[in-house]
């Protein structure tokens, strides 16, 4: 029997559970916005279980810059998230009517076990057009990895297949990628990781 890219597709999701430990989810069985690349369900509760001394405004305020990015190109946008991600968020808010300022952090990098780590697939997003990466890695729910998958049994692709993929999602899905930190691409014989940015050949091997 050949092994399909489903099979090669559902192996990668075992290691995250049961290797990895982390949470799944078949993302057509959410009820959600396809234009929204966020997982919000996990984004909500997260930045309040990250930011549990602030109160909600400055939170609603974090969630704002998230959806909004001032106008450039997506480097520009991917290089203002990767501040937030590492940074936290600035934001300012009102409380008992007076004006605060405040850093919103979308990672709890001391304590681990306060992040939140859940590999999706089918994850539909409808921009340019409608996609669905074949798989995408949520860091307390933004979409930090994007695996683009090819089937080994089939000759006819390989993993500069799906590097054409990844490019043509940047181009039909591009909000997608304002939050990611790196693509990954795989044919099970060779597995490659790299940037936005990085054409083909500098894409380096996943060990």
């Amino acid at each position: 029997m050949a092994y399909t890219e489903a099979n090669y597709e559902n192996a990668i999701i075992e290691l995250f559970r049961h290797t990895l430990g982390y949470g799944y989810v078949y993302a057509p069985e959410l009820a959600r916005d396809y234009a929204n690349p966020l997982y919000m369900d996990e984004l909500r509760p997260a930045l309040r279980r990250i930011n549990p001394q602030l109160p909600e405004a400055a939170l609603a305020e974090a969630l704002y810059k998230l959806h909004h990015f001032e106008g450039g190109t997506l480097l520009h946008k991917n290089a203002q998230f990767m501040d937030y991600l590492q940074n936290g968020v600035s934001v300012n808010y009102h409380d008992g009517g007076e004006q605060r300022a405040a850093l919103v952090h979308l990672v709890d990098y001391e304590n681990v076990d306060r992040n939140s780590f859940t590999v999706a697939n089918q994850w539909t997003i409808k921009e340019n057009s409608e996609k669905r990466p074949d798989l995408i890695v949520f860091l307390n729910g933004l979409p930090v990895v994007v695996f683009e998958l090819k089937s080994p049994s089939r000759e006819e692709t390989d993993v500069s297949e799906a590097f054409r993929q990844l490019r043509n999602y940047m181009h039909e899905i591009p909000s997608l990628f304002i939050y990611n930190a790196f693509l990954v691409m795989s044919d099970l014989a060779t597995s490659k990781a790299g940037s936005i940015t990085a054409e083909e050949d500098r894409f380096m091997e996943w060990k």
